[in-house]
C-alpha cells in the first residue's frame, strides 16, 4: 500500500494529467484535493482526447474510485458537463464521489471574479474568471454554500435567497451590474442538485476507509507550487494550496498517511497569466517552444509564456513539497534545439542568489544565470527506456536531477500513454533510480 501525492513543481500546466493517468493504473482511489474549474488536465487515450477540469483523470479506469475533496470548489454546471462528456464516450462515472464539505461556485462568484479582474486594470492577476477566488473568499468569510447544502432540499432556498440578497448589493453598488434573481438561481441549482446528489458523500470518511483497507491512494493537485496562495509568487497566485501539504487539508487525512510526493515539471518552463518569469523567452525561440509544445491552456485556451528550465524554482518546489522524485514531461519538445539553457541561479542588483526571493519586487528584478548544454538534434518520441535516449538527452536529465537533488522517476516524451519511460514506479516502490550518488545512470533491476 502507498499513498502518493502528485504536485506541479512549476507554475502549473506541467502535464500532471498524463502522469496522474499513468499512476492511476496502480491506484485504487484518486483524490483531487484543491482548485476548481480554473485547472485543466488533458489525457490522451489512443486517439481520444479527454479534457478534464474537476473530475480526476483516474475516472478513465473503471475500477478506480475518484474523490473530489473538501478543499476543491465545485461548479455544478461545469462538472455536469464533464459527466455528460465522459458518459457520451462510454466512460462510467458511478465511481465519482464529491465531498459534502466542498464549496459550491455560484453565479455571483463568476460575475464578481470577472468584474474584479476588469477593475484591476494594469494590476490584473490573470485569473480564469471562473469564480474560483470569490468562492474561496466566501469559504473564508463563512458565507459559502457547500455540497451538503446544495443537496439539502429543505434548507437550500433560504440559504441561496439570503446570500444573493447580500451579493446583489455588491454587484449593483460597487460594479454597476444587474442583480441576480434568487428564484431563478434556486431553480437552476436544484436541478444541479438532483443530478449530483448520488455522488455526494463524506469524502474524508471514504478515504479513511480506503486507507484502513490498505488501498493505494493517489492525491492529485491542480495548478503548481509557484501558484500556491501561501508559497507561490504572490500576488500572482491561485486561491488555494496546490503544494503537497494541501493534500491533507483538502482531503481530510492526517500527514502521517502520506508515503511519497512526486513532483511534475516540464523539461522547460511555462507560465500563464501575469507575473514575473525570469527565464521567459520573448518571440523567436519562445514562440517555437509554444508551437512545438502546443502550449495553450486546457481551461481557457490562453497562450502559455515559454522559457528555459528554471532550477531555482525547481529546488524551491522540492523543498516546499518534500518531493521524493520527479516526472519530467515534454522532453521531446527540445528535440530540435542546437543547445539548451538551464537557469541555475539569479542575479539581483549584481548579487548572485541561489534561492527564490519572497519579495515580488525583487523577483521581478531577477536575471537568470544560465548553464548551456548541447542539444541532441534527434527525435526522442519513440524512446521507451533510458538506454534509448540520445546521450545528450540523458545528460540533460542527469543535470536536472543533480541540480534539484532528487531522482527522476518518469520521463514523458509525448501526449500518449505509451510515450513514457518509467524509471521508477512511485507507487509500487523503486525499480531503479536515475542517479546514483556519483551521478551515473543506474541499471539496478
Amino acid at each position: 500500500m502507498a499513498n502518493v501525492v502528485v504536485i506541479g513543481a512549476q507554475w502549473g500546466d506541467e502535464g500532471k494529467g498524463k502522469i496522474t493517468d499513468l499512476l492511476s493504473r496502480s491506484a485504487h482511489v484518486v483524490v483531487r484535493y484543491q482548485g476548481g474549474v480554473n485547472a485543466g488536465h488533458t489525457v490522451v487515450v489512443q486517439d481520444q482526447i479527454f479534457k478534464l477540469h474537476l473530475i480526476p483523470s483516474g475516472i478513465l479506469y473503471p475500477d478506480t474510485e475518484c474523490v473530489i475533496g473538501s478543499g476543491t470548489v465545485v461548479d455544478p454546471r461545469e462538472i455536469i458537463k464533464e459527466l455528460d462528456m465522459l458518459e457520451g464516450f462510454g466512460v462510467s462515472t458511478q465511481n465519482l464521489f464529491i465531498s459534502e464539505s466542498a464549496h459550491v461556485t455560484m453565479p455571483y462568484h463568476r460575475l464578481l471574479d470577472q468584474a474584479s479582474e476588469e477593475r484591476r486594470g494594469s494590476k490584473k492577476i490573470g485569473t480564469t474568471r471562473r469564480g474560483i477566488g470569490p468562492t474561496y473568499a466566501d469559504k473564508s468569510e463563512r458565507v459559502g454554500i457547500r455540497m451538503i447544502d446544495l443537496v439539502d432540499m429543505d434548507g437550500l432556498d433560504e440559504q441561496i435567497e439570503w446570500t444573493i440578497q447580500y451579493k446583489n448589493v455588491v454587484l449593483e453598488k460597487l460594479y454597476g451590474l444587474e442583480p441576480l434573481d434568487p428564484k431563478a438561481v434556486i431553480e437552476e441549482y436544484k436541478g444541479y442538485a438532483d443530478r449530483l446528489r448520488p455522488h455526494v458523500v463524506d469524502g474524508s470518511l471514504l478515504i479513511d476507509q480506503a486507507i484502513r483497507d490498505r488501498k493505494n491512494i493517489l492525491f492529485e493537485g491542480a495548478q503548481g507550487t509557484l501558484l500556491d496562495l501561501d508559497h507561490g509568487t504572490y500576488p500572482y497566485v491561485t486561491s488555494s494550496n496546490p503544494v503537497a501539504g494541501g493534500a491533507c487539508i483538502g482531503s481530510g487525512v492526517g500527514p502521517t498517511m502520506i508515503d511519497r510526493v512526486i513532483g511534475v515539471a516540464k523539461a522547460y518552463t511555462t507560465r500563464v497569466g501575469e507575473g514575473p518569469f525570469p527565464t521567459e523567452l520573448i518571440g523567436g525561440l519562445g514562440d517555437k517552444l509554444c508551437e512545438l509544445g502546443s502550449e495553450f491552456g486546457t481551461t481557457t485556451g490562453r497562450r502559455r509564456r515559454c522559457g528555459w528550465f528554471d532550477a531555482v524554482i525547481g529546488r524551491y518546489a522540492v523543498r516546499i513539497n518534500g518531493i521524493d522524485c520527479l516526472a519530467i514531461t515534454k522532453l521531446d519538445v527540445l528535440d530540435a534545439l542546437d543547445e539548451i539553457q538551464v537557469c541555475t541561479a539569479y542575479k539581483i542588483d549584481g548579487e548572485i542568489h541561489q534561492e527564490l526571493p519572497n519579495s515580488g519586487r525583487l523577483f521581478a528584478k531577477c536575471e537568470p544565470i544560465y548553464t548551456t548544454l548541447p542539444g541532441w538534434k534527434q527525435s526522442t518520441a519513440d524512446c521507451r527506456s533510458l538506454e534509448d535516449l540520445p546521450s545528450q538527452a540523458l545528460d540533460y536529465l542527469k543535470f536536472l536531477a543533480e541540480l534539484m537533488e532528487v531522482p527522476i522517476a518518469i520521463v514523458s516524451l509525448g501526449a500518449s500513454r505509451d510515450q513514457t519511460i518509467i524509471v521508477e514506479d512511485p507507487i509500487h516502490g523503486p525499480k531503479r533510480a536515475l542517479l546514483h550518488e556519483n551521478g551515473s545512470a543506474s541499471q539496478v533491476a
